[in-house]
């Protein structure tokens, strides 16, 4: 699905820009006023008790506007409230800020210069105070009012202090704006500084930003239109903002990553944007739904403040995917090679497969498995160490102690607190429904003993059988006591008690949390196997995923308890050490569950495509880790970038995020992913891998498992050859050999060519040559007879630190091999063979043929069958000529063909009497049929390893193997997909197992398919013979 949708994006690119480009700009024109449609609602939990309260007193007496503003009056130095000049200028100023705003204010609820009441002002007469009802029937009107006329408030030549909900709401929005704005400022150029080190130019750099921009624009756009359904919390934008750029550059940094890789092995553009969208465009989705699940488990929780953020979140993250996955593949389409412009030549270089594998990031790997149980042991009973503080951890709700300590709302609503205790705007309160004044004058005095109370309780309203009372609390935070011990008050039959005020609310909804809690962990870790078992077909790599993330996570919140609880350098950080915000902190748990999974999808899925291309346990690891420890690691430090902007922020609740984020990202990108994941795989070994049977054909049948990539490369200078009326070549299906171990050096090549005698000359007959190809024979049996006499005993040879990083470059440094060169990347063996078949220099055209002159052609497909124009023949046998395993002879033609490579020739004229030198392609077809044969020549020069025993001693452990090496080299032919063997080199095939074996190198140089292919019997004899006896013995006869 990946491949075709790559393939569409990459043909339709120009489409997919217009389209999406306009899609996400409409999104980002709606959602330009989302401030005006915030609120700061959704804080409680709805269904509890003081929500009941504050719902029955509101709909008896109406809102409740006491605290909505309080405006704190301070006289002039040496004088008092009292002064008729101060108090006169007050009330007219009152009188006409009302007058002028009735739409915005209310009413004057209470003022010390209207009614003169004593409780108004301060002991020391030199404050008073006045409180404010702003119009409104909900919180987001309450907010939008209050900011219209706050300015109106000022009194020229008068200290005012604005205190109250509506002061302090406004505080935390204003605060919240600034955040974004800092980031704007701040983290989106520092981001653009790291990308561009990251890939060393302007062009590739600026693509990830682009995404991020696109992507939190629109992503305002759908929160502005969840307003219109249900309220949504301000906190929402800066969430938004954060979790949009980071994940969106994240998700871009993985793909252009990709694409660069492809591009860099040799692929074309569009060749290299499928590939992109197959794999790290596949994990990008995968990852975002898993992110998406663990944001859902918010919509679990009654808190309406939890709910908004979700929506806002999980459209944030899909809209991050989106992009990713059609706006750039399409910008990629269009650039192209183009992508490394404006950049410096000694930092865009991309690092093919083989310097990957061979840098920092698999030597460290090497080195973490070589000693898993060091590396376990101390980062696990670290990260515990870490978590204790979490015993200690307390909730508390949303209040000005959230502002910081300088903050002028904060400071206003201090003053007013200590001089106006009886006036709190949070109070604690007590409904009663139903009761008459016996049983009214009982409650009252009960609920007067309550621990933690300012004053005892007053009747502040009393109608149509519903009573309020009133009192504050000495300490909010505290306020656990007075609201157990009221709850547990015996009440009158008939009567209904319920506990409301602010603290009530806020315990309600942090019991609500607690309560919930349980559950979404459960819902989330069950959903997250889930989808990571379908990613991956093991059931054993999400478990240890989760347990990796729960440690991560425990010494996250230990973390925050230690800072923000304990208050270890609150004054430095300039905050107040409190209670940690319950919804704020569920609201933490998911996000860093999210972005741990997010990257341990990355990692494993690195892994299990290493290990699809059979690679073993312990060399699937290190691929995956050292393909993937780089850019994890540069993706951590831009996330960490972008929320460090919000470490910045004056408002705690956004510290709490910020910090806790960026020190989960620091511990799970380095700790974890990098060490305590490999090792703990080590430790696990090919038990990684597990899942029951049934769950691995379930994920087989849904399709969902890593994706096999076939090698799409071919050089351009070597055209494929087929023969002159052959099939069409067949379609290759190549089975993933699974070692236990790979080898750690190649297999050195033990076959030469042919000697290549003089050309015919013309004149010269036929059975001299004959006579010539048999002595030839006969001289290689005696070669190879006396070569095999005077070798030594086969030994186990121990693994070298080869020189070369590849296979190929191995292959080229063997000695005594006078083998046609490699090229430099992988390629069908029967593309160099064609190679060695076309003439070294310029051939003379021949002749006409002589009328006697035979002239034959011969095919071969697949090494079975050959044809002739004079004969035709099959698995070695032919009217007039014969042919053995993909190679035929009838007079003087010769072809060959394997695995949809076919060869074809003419013999030339024998008439002609020219001496140009050219390759004698008799002998080198007769050398590569016994190369088919499983027949090896005798090298010029013997190699300097000694020959490979058969062995069955499992290979060296990879994490020993040598720098440089990795699981695309050779290996050696399997006696079973769990057992390596080594066939010595001198080794020929048997008439009893009928056939040879080829191993065959796939695109990254590392996965091999063995195919057996039908070789027969020739005429009764035991062994394989080579081609040239076999004309010898026709000629014989």
């Amino acid at each position: 699905m990946f491949s075709r949708w790559g393939d569409l994006v990459h043909r339709s690119r120009f489409t997919v820009l217009g389209v999406m480009v306009a899609f996400l700009l409409g999104l980002a024109a709606y959602g330009a006023s989302l401030n005006d449609h915030l609120s700061q609602s959704g804080w409680d939990d709805p269904g509890s008790e003081s929500v009941h309260a504050a719902r029955t007193a509101d709909g008896t007496f109406g809102r409740d506007s006491s605290g909505d503003v309080v405006a704190l009056y301070t006289a002039p130095a040496g004088s008092t409230v009292d002064d008729p000049d101060f108090t006169r200028t007050i009330a007219d100023a009152q009188n006409a800020m009302v007058a002028e705003h009735p739409d915005k204010i209310a009413k004057i609820n209470v003022s010390y210069f209207q009614q003169r009441l004593p409780a108004l002002a301060s002991p020391d007469k030199t404050k008073a105070i006045a409180t404010f009802a702003i119009v409104g029937d909900n919180d987001t009107e309450l907010t939008n009012n209050f900011r219209d006329v706050k300015d109106a408030f000022e009194i020229p030549g008068v200290d005012v202090q604005l205190a109250g909900l509506q002061p302090i709401a406004g505080a935390l929005n204003d605060t919240m704006a600034g955040d974004i704005k800092r980031m704007e400022l701040l983290a989106i150029p520092v981001v653009g500084v790291l990308l561009f080190f990251v890939f060393g130019g302007v062009v590739a750099a600026a693509l990830p930003l682009v995404i991020g921009g696109l992507t939190v624009v629109a992503a305002n756009g759908m929160v502005r239109f969840f307003t219109n359904f249900v309220p949504v919390n301000s906190f929402v934008a800066p969430v938004v903002s954060l979790i949009g750029l980071g994940l969106a550059i994240d998700y871009a940094l993985f793909i252009v990553s990709r694409f660069r890789e492809e591009l860099a092995d040799g692929r074309t553009t569009g060749q290299a944007v499928q590939r992109s969208v197959m794999t790290a465009g596949r994990t990008v989705v995968f990852s975002a739904t898993m992110i998406v699940a663990s944001l859902g488990g918010l919509l679990l929780f009654p808190q309406g403040f939890l709910k908004s953020v979700a929506f806002g979140a999980i459209s944030t993250v899909a809209l991050a995917a989106l992009t990713a996955i059609t706006i750039l593949p399409a910008m990629l389409s269009v650039l192209g090679k183009r992508i490394d412009m404006l950049g410096l030549k000694s930092m865009r270089k991309t690092k093919t497969t083989e310097e990957i594998e061979s840098g920092r990031w698999g030597r460290l790997t090497r080195w973490v498995m070589r000693n898993p149980i060091k590396v376990t042991v101390p980062i696990v009973l670290g990260l515990l160490l870490i978590t204790l503080p979490v015993g200690s951890i307390k909730f508390g709700g949303i209040n000005e102690t959230y502002l910081p300590p300088d903050n002028p709302t904060r400071v206003a609503q201090n003053v007013f607190d200590e001089n106006f205790p009886s006036y709190r705007t949070e109070p604690l309160k007590i409904v009663l429904e139903n009761a008459e004044g016996p049983q009214l004058g009982a409650v009252l005095r009960e609920a007067s003993n309550a621990p933690g109370l300012v004053e005892r309780f007053s009747i502040e309203r009393n109608e149509n059988g519903v009573a309020v009372l009133k009192a504050g609390l000495v300490d909010r935070n505290v306020s656990s006591p007075a609201i157990d011990y009221i709850r547990s008050i015996d009440i009158p039959d008939g009567v209904r008690l319920s506990v409301g005020g602010t603290p009530a609310i806020e315990q309600d909804s942090i019991a609500a949390l607690i309560d919930r809690l349980p559950l979404m962990a459960t819902l989330v870790v069950l959903v997250t196997t889930l989808l990571m078992f379908l990613t991956f077909g093991s059931l054993v790599l999400p478990l240890k995923a989760i347990l990796m993330t729960t440690l991560g996570l425990g010494a996250t919140l230990g973390f925050l308890t230690f800072i923000f609880v304990d208050g270890v350098g609150a004054e430095l950080l300039n905050f107040t050490p409190g209670p940690i915000m319950a919804p704020v902190l569920v609201l933490i748990i998911a996000i860093i569950f999210g972005l741990s999974t997010d990257y341990e999808v990355f990692l494993l899925s690195r892994m299990v495509e290493a290990r699809a291309r059979g690679a073993s346990t312990s060399e699937a690891i290190r691929v995956g880790t050292s393909h993937t420890g780089r850019i994890i690691t540069a993706a951590a430090l831009i996330l960490i970038v972008v929320t460090g902007a919000f470490a910045f922020s004056d408002l705690v609740m956004m510290k709490y995020i910020a910090y806790g984020m960026i020190f989960a990202l620091i511990v799970d990108a380095t700790l974890i992913r990098m060490f305590l994941v490999p090792a703990t795989m080590k430790l696990l070994g090919d038990d990684c891998w597990w899942a029951p049977q049934w769950m691995k054909r379930l994920q087989e049948k849904m399709g969902l498992g890593e994706p096999i990539l076939d090698d799409d490369r071919m050089p351009a200078d070597v055209p494929e050859v087929v023969a002159i009326g052959s099939a069409p070549p067949p379609a290759r299906v190549r089975e993933p050999i699974r070692a236990r171990e790979p080898l750690t050096q190649p297999i050195p090549r033990t076959v030469a060519p042919p000697a290549r005698p003089e050309p015919a000359r013309a004149g010269q007959d036929r059975p001299s040559q004959d006579r010539a190809v048999q002595d030839r024979a006969v001289q290689d049996r005696a070669v190879q007879d006396q070569t095999m006499a005077d070798r030594p005993k086969p030994a186990r040879v121990e693994p070298t630190r080869p020189a070369p990083a590849r296979a190929d470059q191995a292959d080229a440094d063997s000695p005594g091999a006078d083998a046609a060169p490699r090229p430099e990347t992988p390629r069908p063996i029967e593309s160099w063979l064609a190679e060695l078949r076309s003439p070294a220099v310029e051939r003379r055209t021949p002749a006409r043929p002589e009328p006697s002159a035979r002239s034959d052609h011969a095919t071969g497909v697949n090494g079975s069958n050959g044809s002739g124009s004079n004969g035709s023949g099959s698995n070695g046998s032919a009217s007039t000529g014969t042919a053995s395993n993909g190679s035929a002879s009838s007079g003087s033609s010769q072809g060959s063909g394997s695995n949809g490579s076919n060869g074809s020739r003419r013999s030339p004229d024998s008439a002609s009497g020219s001496t140009t030198p050219r390759r004698d392609t008799d002998d080198i077809d007769a050398w590569i049929a016994d190369l088919r044969l499983g027949r090896p020549e005798t090298p010029a020069t013997p190699p300097a390893e000694a020959p490979r025993t058969r062995d069955r001693r499992p290979a060296p452990d990879d994490t020993d193997r040598p720098e440089g090496s990795s699981y695309d080299e050779p290996t050696p032919t399997e006696s079973s997909p769990n057992e390596v063997t080594s066939e010595p080199a001198n080794s020929e095939p048997t008439a009893s197992t009928g056939g040879r074996r080829r191993a065959r190198e796939d695109d990254n140089g590392g996965r091999r398919a063995t195919e057996s292919e039908s070789g027969g019997r020739h005429h009764g004899q035991s062994g394989a013979i080579s081609v040239s006896e076999l004309l010898a013995r026709q000629r014989r006869q």
